[in-house]
This record gives C-alpha cells, sequence and structure tokens, in this order.
C-alpha cells in the first residue's frame, strides 16, 4: 500500500478546539477535521475540500504546525489498519465567517456523528486520535515539530 498524505486543522478558539465527533463499538472517538489528499491536489486544497465536507465551513489554512508519521502496524489498531501509512500535516486555520453559523458536517465520513468544541483541558478524558498530539497543542501552537510515528 503506497503512503498516504493527509491534511487536518488546529482550529482553536477561546481555548476550545473543533474536532470531529465519531463513533464505534467501543464509544465515541474525536478526530482533527481533514483527509487524504486526492491526486493533483495541493495539501492546502485537500484541507479546505475536507473541511467543508466533515465540518461544513470554509477554512482559511494558516501555517504548518506539526508533522505527524502513522506506520499502523506499529500501533494498537494494526489488527485493522495493519498496512497502513500516512502522512499527516497539521495546520493551523480559522474558518470564515465564523459566528455564522454552528460547525456541521456536510458529507461525513462513515464513523462521524457530529463536530464538537473541546475544550483544551478536557482532551486528555476522552478518546482523541492521535493522543499524543494533546501535548503539543497546549503549548500554543510552536512551530513546526516532525512528530514522528505516534498514536
Amino acid at each position: 500500500m503506497p503512503i498516504r498524505n493527509s491534511a487536518k486543522a488546529l482550529i482553536i478558539r477561546d481555548d476550545k478546539i473543533l474536532l470531529t465527533k465519531n463513533k464505534d463499538g467501543n464509544g465515541y472517538f474525536y478526530l482533527f477535521p481533514g483527509g487524504g489528499q486526492e491526486q493533483g491536489e495541493t495539501l492546502h486544497e485537500a484541507l479546505k475540500r475536507e473541511c467543508i465536507e466533515e465540518i461544513g465551513r470554509e477554512v482559511e489554512v494558516g501555517e504548518l504546525i506539526h508533522i505527524r508519521e502513522y506506520i499502523g502496524r506499529n500501533h494498537e489498531h494494526a489488527s485493522f489498519d495493519y498496512d497502513v501509512h500516512q502522512m499527516e500535516f497539521y495546520f493551523r486555520c480559522s474558518m470564515f465567517n465564523e459566528m455564522d453559523k454552528d460547525p456541521a458536517p456536510t458529507n461525513p465520513d462513515s464513523h462521524q456523528v457530529g463536530v464538537e468544541w473541546m475544550d483544551l483541558n478536557e482532551l486528555t478524558n476522552c478518546r482523541l486520535y492521535p493522543k499524543k498530539i494533546i501535548h503539543y497543542l497546549n503549548k500554543d501552537l510552536a512551530p513546526v515539530v516532525y512528530l514522528g510515528d505516534i498514536n
């Protein structure tokens, strides 16, 4: 399986971060908005498209903050994503017309049930993937950090 690029949005407002809310057999889990880059798309274009689908809002893509590598066979979900190798690029983003309406998906992923503003201090109490990124979110989104193969 080829290495897949994915662009993710870090949208923070008033000490809260916008996440997609998802559900599986173990309950709710949270992900950062964004997704896979398609052939011919830049990472910025992919992120804008994915945010419209997952949070129903246009975003302005800002600076690159983190790069995360994920090699499925090295982590807890190896039983179903053993062959996954993904490079994730996390960008600081802001929403256009923030006060117009609450974010809501227009074309959600299969497990997505909604969108939620989560208090940054509550992130350790939920199933967030990748969970190790929490450590970096509380540092005012410092400049680019290669986080390595984490989950």
